[in-house]
């Protein structure tokens, strides 16, 4: 069987659509990946993820080493049989959430060393950990390990934190191959760093590509820095990487953001957006965001979304969800997430669609008009 190949069936300017095959399935793309942090996509059953339209899903290596342990989800066979999905799962290193989730963290050339969010306890996450980890979860889609730095510090550091992040890629891809089994059924995705900045970047592609990843992230983006910036790195950090590999934007973003990247050159995304804003009472429509709490929907015996194909549209009002989301009842979370969902995918198959009919500029031109109301 296939370990990885990714295969590009149409391109239509810098959009791409193609399907990546793997040993537990295919994952078409453009493609959008739930996020299922602590082994679960934050209220949904794994088979109501997977009617969505979801091939792959993301799992969190650092709040999955802290609990339930990774030696412990080893010994109960894997992540994918602790939560019941037979798909391929991608797991992030867990370098991002030491970063901005643990206390008293210390970086040095070895990795790092923080107090865990939950307890307080002490533990140290390395290139080599990190590689352990995600081969204990039976991770199919590996993330090297790396820091992402603040993006509003001095070049000159932006630089030193990309230059190690390069020499972790490398110990995370000799990490990687050492574990045989895993390596021979999985993949490793090396991660672009460098901030905005177009020439730190195109060094950090080419260390990588000097490396070879079976696929390469571009990091560092989605954090704080606007869409404007984000757009104008886009316009150069997707086309230093292999034009042959799978190129995967971490954590992006809202939907006029994922139409925006794909543009130029994206094919992977995932993002905590669809399923927390659910739990929030968002919901996201082809005529832009809806905040399901206000009074205007009371009384309004519509769908979410006319266009959308989910089951929760084919169901529910909006006065029943505003209903819901007013009396604190959980299955308004559950009902708005899984719509979420199943728009966001509904938005990836379409932009799939119109790269392969070569009208994408059109329907990105139609999707912001309905979207952004412009």
């Amino acid at each position: 069987m296939t370990r990885f190949s990714f295969q590009i069936h149409a391109t239509d300017g810098k959009a791409r659509t193609g399907a990546i095959q793997m040993q537990r399935g295919e994952i078409r793309t453009p493609a959008f990946m739930p996020v299922g942090t602590a082994a679960t996509v934050k209220a949904m059953k794994v088979e109501d993820v997977r009617g969505t339209g979801a091939d792959i899903i993301l799992g969190n290596t650092y709040h999955l080493m802290l609990r339930p342990g990774a030696e412990r989800m080893a010994r109960l066979g894997g992540l994918h049989k602790f939560m019941g999905w037979d798909r391929p799962i991608l797991t992030d290193s867990g370098g991002y959430q030491v970063m901005s989730l643990s206390d008293l963290r210390k970086i040095t050339e070895e990795g790092v060393t923080f107090a865990s969010h939950l307890d307080g306890s002490r533990h140290m996450l390395s290139p080599e950990r990190s590689m352990e980890i995600q081969r204990l979860l039976g991770s199919d889609i590996v993330m090297a390990f790396d820091e992402c730095p603040k993006i509003d510090q001095p070049r000159d550091g932006i630089a030193r934190s990309m230059e190690m992040s390069m020499r972790w890629a490398r110990r995370s891809r000799a990490g990687f191959d050492a574990g045989e089994e895993h390596a021979a059924r999985s993949a490793l995705f090396g991660i672009q760093q460098g901030a905005l900045d177009e020439g730190l970047r195109k060094e950090s592609a080419d260390a990588l590509t000097d490396i070879g990843f079976d696929g390469y992230a571009i990091g560092g983006l989605a954090v704080g820095e606007g869409q404007e910036a984000m757009f104008a790195t886009l316009e150069f950090a997707p086309s230093q990487l292999p034009a042959d590999r799978p190129r995967y934007l971490m954590g992006v973003g809202k939907p006029d953001d994922l139409v925006g990247a794909v543009e130029r050159g994206v094919d992977m995304f995932d993002c905590v957006l669809p399923t927390r804003s659910g739990r929030n009472g968002q919901a996201f429509t082809w005529n832009g965001p809806l905040n399901m709490r206000n009074a205007r929907h009371a009384e309004d015996t519509g769908p979410l979304d006319e266009r959308c194909t989910c089951p929760v549209c084919a169901k529910y009002s909006r006065a029943y969800l505003h209903h819901l989301q007013k009396s604190g009842e959980m299955l308004g979370a559950m009902l708005l997430t899984e719509h979420n969902l199943s728009f966001y995918q509904q938005l990836m198959a379409g932009m799939r669609a119109a790269i392969t009919a070569g009208r994408f500029a059109a329907f990105a031109a139609d999707f912001r008009r309905d979207y952004l109301r412009k």
